[in-house]
């Protein structure tokens, strides 16, 4: 067991979020997490990457209780999640952002061979290395985060809502490279409101609405249920 939510309660204040959740990811192994805006989505991968607090239930990683661990320890752990706004630095260089992401003691002595192993994934980041991330478009400054993230050696990658924003022909190509990755063996936590491409790429997937976890089951299963087809397909 990688990661390993148990009983969640959390939220903003006076403000509950998240009641009760409880879910898992499992070594190579990518989980889409489902459900509409307000469901509480982005509220649970801020207490995975321990952000906000938990009020109520533990955070276990590898098997350890870290529900009180801050945030820098968890991404030196190796929890390395792209939120929605990319969180690139859009005055930097694309090749300065690459290097920004081995800072942490495990990935600084492999720098070097990090970037030319992750420049030669992402061929269109190759062409534009000296460019200013911030003049890339929208796919493109998607596929820098995911480069970027990959430049950490991530033990779990957690991607919020990767196809947010994106044209339908570059969200096939977002999702082209999370297959690549995941075929590479990789473990992801996939949160996603595009149903078919989050299932696409999945093993597993829950269903979150309004803080709680609705439904979960195989991504084939999930596929066919006739509720989320209604919900998120209309048909």
């Amino acid at each position: 067991m990688l990661l390993k939510l148990e009983n969640i309660a959390a939220g903003y204040k006076d403000t509950k979020v998240l009641f009760g959740v409880s879910l898992e990811v499992n070594q190579s192994e990518v989980v889409a997490l489902l459900g509409s805006n307000g469901a509480g989505k982005t509220t649970l991968l801020r207490v995975i990457s321990g952000l906000i607090p938990v009020q109520r239930g533990k955070v276990y990683w590898n098997g350890e209780d870290i529900t009180n661990m801050p945030a820098h320890r968890r991404a030196d752990a190796g929890i390395c999640q792209i939120p929605q706004n990319r969180g690139i630095l859009v005055g930097l260089s694309v090749k300065d952002n690459l290097i920004m992401g081995t800072y942490n003691s495990r990935t600084k002595p492999k720098r070097q061979q990090l970037y030319e192993e992750i420049v030669e994934i992402f061929p269109i980041l190759k062409e534009r290395l000296n460019q200013d991330a911030g003049k890339l478009s929208g796919g493109q400054q998607q596929m820098l985060a995911i480069a970027r993230a990959l430049m950490m050696e991530p033990k779990l990658l957690v991607l919020d809502e990767p196809s947010l924003g994106l044209a339908p022909i570059v969200v096939d190509e977002v999702f082209g490279i999370i297959k690549s990755i995941k075929d590479k063996g990789a473990s992801m936590l996939l949160i996603e409101q595009n149903l078919l491409q989050a299932l696409g790429v999945s093993d597993r997937g829950y269903v979150m609405e309004t803080g709680k976890i609705d439904i979960e089951g195989t991504s084939e299963d999930l596929m066919v249920n006739e509720d989320i087809k209604k919900a998120y397909l209309g048909i």
